[in-house]
């Protein structure tokens, strides 16, 4: 009787551990992030309207300023921000070139600690010329007195 009384309330717990552990991940596969998660998204909607304005330094303001930030993207590894804003600024901002509009979707975004999070999801540029160069991009952000911040950045293009 006693055993059969244990076994019932391990069962009844471990069912419990695996309804709350579901209902979790559900949360976060729906795009419910909690409050950490809303903060980082709203980290790249800030980037992606000051793209959309063509302001290059208001959309490098999700990223750390710091010399240890890394950047890859094709072949090419940038480090630090200095680097980072200089590339921007030489494949968008200078005169030849466009910047289109900037469109985020499919985030996905982990949460893993009160000062990391990890986030993945696609790119589109909309040319005035009608072409659309995209791509996917993998983040890792850390959490500092100012917020949020991407520390590296992974984005490739489709060809």
């Amino acid at each position: 009787m006693r055993q059969s009384l244990l076994y019932s309330l391990f069962s009844s717990c471990c069912l419990t551990v695996a309804l709350l552990t579901a209902q979790a991940f559900a949360q976060t596969a729906s795009g419910e992030y909690g409050n950490e998660g809303r903060a980082i998204e709203r980290v790249l909607h800030t980037q992606q309207d000051a793209w959309n304005r063509h302001d290059l330094e208001g959309f490098m303001t999700g990223y750390w300023n710091s010399s240890e930030l890394t950047f890859f993207s094709g072949a090419t590894e940038q480090h630090g921000w200095q680097a980072t804003i200089e590339r921007y600024l030489a494949t968008y901002g200078s005169p030849g070139h466009e910047m289109g509009k900037l469109e985020f979707s499919g985030l996905r975004i982990e949460v893993l600690g009160q000062e990391g999070a990890f986030v993945r999801g696609s790119w589109k540029l909309t040319m005035s010329n009608g072409k659309t160069p995209h791509g996917l991009f993998t983040l890792v952000f850390r959490k500092f007195s100012d917020g949020w911040k991407i520390v590296h950045d992974h984005t490739s293009t489709a060809e």
